[in-house]
């Protein structure tokens, strides 16, 4: 028999052999969490506790359950191809297909995918005749998902208003349209199998007895329905090994509940809660950051991660005076690395919010660095922003047929495909543009396309004479593109992107010398066609730090520190939401291996607008006795390496009493804070100071008391 315990340290091997009981296995970064899963079932299977198909294991992707019937297949000479080891909705999905009489399904049950799914929710609209302005079919879309994953039908929808009444009706009808099309989306997967397992008690007691070992990877990410439709499965007789890591939870906003671990404990009396806390991927110092960041959240079940590899290299902290230095920084900083033997490839550069790119993409275009965006497209090449330009090449140029083809109908304003086709045909007939081929059509779509040049003129009138950012302001506004993706359930980063390119045109006038919007749209196509990286080549990775979660990087660069960027100024507001935001960012701490810089811009270009800003909180977390300050911080006079660069001259307000906007200052009772706007003079002036924790506050300078920092 191959030995399957060799090389476990003395938790994991504690994990693997556990008695025939539930456990909680608290699997804190980098200890190994995958191969104690995998191990747990080979040595189930080895020591005849379990037949092959009698395990049970979930997980929440495809790449995670490939692994794991990878890594069971090299330490046991078995066919894993019976074995039910896949995601929620993958072993709902193979269970519904066994039993479909039972689930009121046909044999042959397609499943929709998200696109799929919005299409169904229109055709239900307008079945109904449903005002989609007043009930999109995004948020009736998100409201049915939603209601599923509570384990809710529209029958069982809380009415507390007309709006919810209207939406559990929306709901109804869909539910009615896929049964009669044999069609089900993702939630319904699950929802159907949790309610053919509740009423269907030979069924349940057969796969109970079927499964007696249920093991559940990434616990702390299920939902409600997903937990619920757990301890069904499991019986009085069935042992749970839940594995997860309360400090990596991070996607509540899938609906995620971090409580589920605590309620596990409780629920099924849980006598084994092994904590793996020994760390095979960080260094110390990289180690003493996250655990002391994480100690500040209160509603956790607590661990404390070390490792035998040594202290390592500090933590470096880098305050930059804007977000272009900080940016540039970063592109001299990977420079270095890569000179000194690192590939790119090993090196992540992470951000809260995808807007953030932009300017670190800038950077490393200006610098030659090859990047990739993970998980996501580099920031000229997201949709919303193509949209946008779009936009400004009719201004600049009505003529172009492909921004015209984008966006005639984007926001919908009723030019549907056969309109565009006739235009097209319009236009060959004629050899000319689409824009102006459109004026000589009439009926329907012509009054609509009527419309659309009227827009695409009036952009062109409006914009005469402004300045770059100003156009983009005004083009933002008048398209309808804001308006638009606010309206969406998850358009608030494709908001986010918009307003950064207000601040891309800024920072090309202040850069360039072609001020004007045909160099702007050059620069745009420039930087989204060129130093792309080759699919195989060695090159920086850029994501979002919900992105970056299960990956590593001997270096990691985590950017924007600032109050209100990271943490989230949303976060102060939602219940759980600072916690939450501190495991975000425990979790990209614990992404590096052997380097880690984490940086922050006194000034932030924001909405076009510069921002002073206040270190996060999440900084002053850290232990002094493992961070090496690579800039000096007010009141320390502990720094290394890098002094000041001369500051870029930008405008101030002068009030006349000695202190300025972006200065630095000191209270006696909210601590130090950066001044971000004044009014008045002398006795009767008032300074606007940002105190980071403390919040935004308006002081009369007679009474303040504040000193220089």
């Amino acid at each position: 028999m191959l030995n399957l315990l060799e090389n476990l340290n003395p938790e994991q091997l504690a994990a693997v052999t556990l008695p025939d009981q539930s456990a909680l296995i608290l699997a804190g970064a980098g200890s190994g969490k995958t191969r104690v899963l995998t191990t747990r079932i080979a040595w189930l299977i080895q020591t005849g506790n379990v037949s092959p198909n009698g395990v049970l294991a979930v997980t929440f992707t495809n790449k995670a359950a490939r692994e794991m019937l990878t890594r069971i297949s090299a330490m046991l000479p078995i066919s894993t191809r019976g074995m039910w080891v896949g995601t929620f909705h993958g072993l709902c999905n193979r269970l519904l297909r066994a039993h479909y009489r039972d689930a009121g399904l046909p044999q042959l049950f397609q499943i929709l995918d998200s696109q799929d799914q919005h299409a169904a929710v229109k055709r239900v609209l307008k079945a109904l005749s449903v005002d989609e302005d007043r009930f999109p079919a995004r948020e009736a879309q998100y409201f049915i998902n939603a209601e599923k994953e509570e384990g809710r039908r529209a029958r069982d929808v809380e009415i507390g208003d007309e709006i919810a009444r209207r939406y559990a009706e929306i709901y109804a009808a869909y539910d009615e349209q896929c049964q009669r099309e044999g069609v089900v989306d993702f939630a319904e997967l699950l929802l159907r199998t949790f309610e053919l397992l509740s009423r269907n008690e030979v069924l349940r007691e057969h796969y109970r007895n079927r499964f007696r070992h249920i093991l559940v990877d990434e616990f702390q990410d299920t939902n409600r329905l997903q937990y619920r439709w757990l301890k069904l499965l499991a019986g009085p007789k069935n042992i749970m090994f839940a594995v997860g890591d309360d400090d990596q939870s991070i996607y509540r906003f899938r609906g995620a509940h971090v409580g589920n671990m605590a309620e596990f404990e409780r629920d099924f009396r849980v006598e084994n809660v092994i904590r793996l806390e020994q760390n095979y991927r960080s260094h110390a110092h990289i180690l003493a950051a996250a655990n002391a960041l994480i100690a500040h959240n209160k509603k956790r079940l607590g661990k404390n991660l070390w490792t035998s590899a040594g202290q390592g290299e500090p933590v470096r902290i880098y305050e930059a005076q804007s977000d272009g230095y900080e940016a540039s920084w970063l592109a001299e900083e990977v420079q270095a690395l890569k000179r000194g033997g690192l590939r790119l490839a090993d090196i992540g550069v992470l951000y809260r919010s995808n807007a953030q790119s932009r300017i670190i993409e800038h950077a490393l275009f200006s610098n030659g660095i090859p990047y990739r965006v993970y998980g996501g497209l580099r920031f000229f090449e997201r949709m919303e922003i193509k949209h946008a330009l779009a936009y400004l090449r009719l201004v600049a140029n009505p003529d172009d047929d492909g921004a015209f083809l984008r966006v005639a109908n984007f926001p919908a304003r009723g030019i549907g495909a056969r309109s565009l086709e006739a235009l097209q045909d319009a236009a060959k007939a004629g050899d000319a543009s689409l824009y102006k081929a459109a004026s000589g059509l009439s009926g329907k779509s012509g009054a609509a396309l009527a419309a659309f040049l009227r827009l695409i003129e009036s952009l062109k009138a409006e914009t005469q004479g402004l300045l770059l950012p100003e156009t983009v302001e005004v083009m933002l506004e008048r398209s309808g593109l804001v308006a638009y993706y606010k309206g969406e359930r998850d358009g608030a980063d494709r908001v986010e992107n918009l307003s950064e390119l207000v601040n891309a045109a800024s920072a090309f006038v202040n850069e360039g010398e072609e001020h004007d919007l045909p160099g702007f749209l050059a620069h745009a196509a420039l930087e989204s066609g060129e130093n792309q990286a080759a699919e195989g080549a060695d090159a920086l990775q850029l994501m979002t730090v919900h992105s970056a979660k299960g990956l590593e990087f001997h270096a990691v660069f985590i950017t924007g520190l600032e109050e209100g960027l990271f943490p989230h100024e949303q976060s102060v507001l939602e219940d759980d939401g600072l916690e939450e935001e501190r495991r975000l960012m425990y979790v990209a701490i614990t992404r590096a291996r052997t380097r880690l810089y984490l940086s922050f811009a006194q000034t932030r270009m924001l909405h076009g607008q510069t921002r002073y800003n206040v270190a996060s909180r999440f900084l002053d977390e850290l232990p002094e006795e493992a961070v090496k300050r690579l800039t000096p911080r007010p009141g320390h006079a502990k720094f290394d390496d890098v002094a000041w660069a001369p500051a870029k001259s930008y405008k101030t307000k002068t009030p006349g009493h000695g202190f300025r906007i972006g200065q630095s200052v000191l209270h006696p009772k909210f601590g130090q804070g950066v001044i971000v706007n004044a009014e008045g003079s002398g006795t009767d002036a008032r300074l606007q100071i940002n105190f980071g924790k403390q919040g935004m506050k308006w002081l009369a300078l007679e009474y303040a008391k504040l000193t220089a920092a």
